[in-house]
């Protein structure tokens, strides 16, 4: 299944692998172009997070050490440290947008990079894999809006946070009002979680009926992520350096050897081969944890400061709170109140610097294009979206939202995020559902007929 350029528009009906729109052949060597891969650019893009992370660490740690012993008023560095929480949680929002390109292999063009660099400076600080959300995302793009097959879908069922649209701008305000209830963000992150740990369910088009795994690869890894701080939390308080030294290996260890010991078929296969096997990515995740784990026990017992506090200020409450909410404002307004079709089922969001760095991170602003051609990276979405403009079935069907908040259109007739979820810009019948086969292009198929079975189901719907 490859990418063709930009080509004819397609039959009602049909599953799609050829791209969007009708132009003629110089645009569509452009945008052919525009898939280019490197292993070079998006390491600027990656350096930016890390960098804002890391001075929003910073200024909080000054500004509470400050605080407690007097240098600094108590005013001043608790308006400090929630910005932090706000930024650290649009960061870890950031990192999404990492493993959003890793999941298409646009990160890096070198697949095993593009995998490792995904997995290891953004799935594992969030505790999922490329991988797994691979499986939850390939399937959402190839069955966008499709209520039996696109896990974002069932996702926001389980986690109580999906919306009957269309919905008033005064409904929407209320429900996320309701959002702010910090259960409601733990509940959204366990279940974002559990579909990014698990990779597939009885709802995912790639899931192998025949070959499910089991829960244990889960159950090790879980024990060692949250048993081991609540050993090491303590002995590092306590200062005993000699027992944490033992403690952290031994129980990396068992886990290693756990997962190792553990027959083929508790481990789960799919539709879609991963890059490295699970098996593999399962230890790797665990080991990641365990250098993070002896990274804030070595800082906390060399005397440098409460590590293991900071981390779960500046990044554990994120994890809960900003971050989530963040993930919340977007997938609503992403596919909310959208139907199936081809240029209908999502929409291009004009924003500012801010909001796009919180709410739209690498390129999800421009949604439409993206979902159009999953295969151009982040960075050329923009000229894609201009180039599709050209097209008069994009120009006129496509649409294009401006500025977040705000129930009513823009002077120039264009629709706020919020206002684009209301009666007004409720679905139009008529367009033919949208299955994007070439959203699986770059991915390893296992599984075709299976895959083939589930495209036949949903046209059917």
């Amino acid at each position: 299944m490859h990418a063709t350029g930009v080509l004819e528009a397609p039959r009602q009906g049909e599953a799609h692998n050829r791209r969007p729109g009708r132009a003629n052949r110089q645009n569509a060597a452009e945008v052919q172009a525009l898939k280019a891969r490197d292993n070079t650019t998006n390491w600027t893009y990656l350096a930016r997070i890390y960098l804002v992370i890391a001075v929003s660490v910073t200024a909080t740690a000054w500004a509470l050490e400050s605080a407690k012993v007097g240098e600094m008023s108590w005013l001043v560095a608790i308006p400090v440290t929630l910005a932090a929480i706000v930024a650290i949680g649009a960061s870890q929002h950031q990192f999404g947008g990492v493993i959003h390109e890793g999941t298409h292999f646009i990160l890096f063009a070198n697949r095993r990079l593009n995998e490792l660099a995904s997995d290891w400076l953004a799935a594992f600080p969030l505790v999922t894999t490329t991988y797994h959300y691979r499986l939850h995302h390939l399937a959402h793009h190839q069955f966008v809006n499709d209520h039996e097959r696109d896990p974002d879908i069932s996702q926001l069922h389980e986690s109580d946070h999906w919306l009957d649209f269309p919905i008033t701008h005064v409904e929407i305000l209320w429900k996320l009002v309701k959002q702010l209830w910090p259960p409601n963000l733990i509940r959204y992150t366990i279940t974002r979680a559990k579909y990014g740990s698990m990779g597939t369910g009885t709802l995912n088009p790639y899931a192998d009926p025949q070959y499910p795994g089991s829960k244990w690869p889960l159950r090790i890894g879980a024990l060692f992520i949250l048993g081991a701080p609540a050993v090491l939390v303590p002995l590092s308080a306590l200062g005993h350096w000699q027992a944490a030294a033992i403690v952290l290996p031994t129980m990396w260890a068992a886990a290693v050897v756990a997962l190792l010991r553990l027959p083929a078929h508790h481990f789960p296969r799919t539709r879609l081969a991963p890059v490295v096997p699970i098996r593999q990515l399962t230890i790797s995740r665990v080991t990641y944890m365990a250098v993070l784990y002896g990274a804030l026990s070595a800082v906390a017992l060399a005397g440098y400061g409460d590590a293991w506090g900071y981390f779960g200020l500046l990044w554990i409450v994120p994890l809960f709170t900003t971050f989530p909410l963040f993930m919340i404002l977007r997938q609503w307004v992403q596919h909310g109140n959208a139907d199936r079709g081809r240029y209908t089922n999502t929409r291009v969001f004009l924003v500012g610097p801010l909001v796009r760095y919180a709410v739209f991170p690498w390129g999800m602003d421009y949604h439409l294009p993206h979902h159009l051609m999953a295969s151009v990276p982040h960075y050329n979405l923009k000229r894609l979206h201009e180039l599709m403009l050209q097209d008069p079935e994009y120009a006129e069907k496509g649409v294009i939202v401006e500025g977040y908040f705000g129930d009513e259109d823009n002077a120039n007739g264009r629709p706020t995020a919020m206002g684009v979820l209301g009666p007004a810009h409720a679905p139009k019948a008529g367009e033919a559902a949208y299955v994007d086969n070439a959203a699986i292009e770059y991915a390893d198929i296992a599984d075709a007929a299976g895959i083939a079975r589930e495209v036949e189901a949903s046209l059917r719907r």
